[in-house]
């Protein structure tokens, strides 16, 4: 179903309408196969993709990397976190408004509480003003041009149109599909990487 879906986007996508429309039934698809992934399976795919990463040249250089604290229909991000926030700056996002991000400094010792979006962020009044050398981007999907699905919002996609960094996309690996319908606004990643594939 997945694949025929995909191809019909490819061939008829053309309106503005279309776009939402098929990127509301990817969004619903993608929904409905997380709610099928085991918690062990989602920490497994995390533990193969998260070594990669820590393997790759830009990562090992990175200083300050904006990482993402996983929702639970995400890829699970918490350990990785954990471990490298002593070695390295680890960066989390905090939504202030319906268009913007502001970021925190991630601490082991440090509280989280609930954001304005009812997801766990760094409970500290001081906000990272700083570079990034390295951003970890979570979407809903991805495919093997680079694009990105996010959940509409656009938060992401306006922060990486006002900084140049490199930019890598993580998920699940029924995330990377063959295509995604994206806007010029949706901003492309540098890297994709799931548990099976690096693009």
């Amino acid at each position: 179903m997945k694949r025929s879906i995909v191809k019909f986007f490819r061939r008829n996508a053309k309106s503005s309408e279309e776009l939402f429309a098929e990127k509301k039934i990817i969004r619903q698809q993608i929904s409905d196969l997380k709610k099928k992934i085991s918690e062990t399976d989602m920490q497994s795919e995390a533990d193969i993709l998260f070594s990669k990463i820590e393997n790759l040249p830009e990562f090992k250089a990175a200083t300050t990397i904006l990482m993402y604290w996983s929702t639970p229909d995400e890829l699970p991000t918490h350990q990785i976190v954990r471990k490298w926030c002593y070695n390295k700056i680890i960066i989390l996002p905090s939504v202030i408004n319906e268009h913007e991000m502001e970021f925190k400094r991630y601490f082991a010792i440090g509280k989280m509480r609930k954001g304005n979006l009812g997801i766990e962020e760094p409970d500290s009044i001081e906000s990272y003003k700083g570079k990034f050398d390295l951003v970890i981007v979570p979407g809903v999907a991805f495919d093997r041009k680079g694009n990105r699905l996010g959940r509409g919002k656009g938060y992401y996609d306006k922060f990486l149109s006002e900084n140049k960094i490199l930019k890598i996309g993580v998920g699940f690996n029924f995330q990377l599909l063959d295509y995604v319908p994206v806007t010029r606004d949706d901003i492309k990643m540098d890297k994709i990487i799931t548990a099976t594939e690096i693009v």
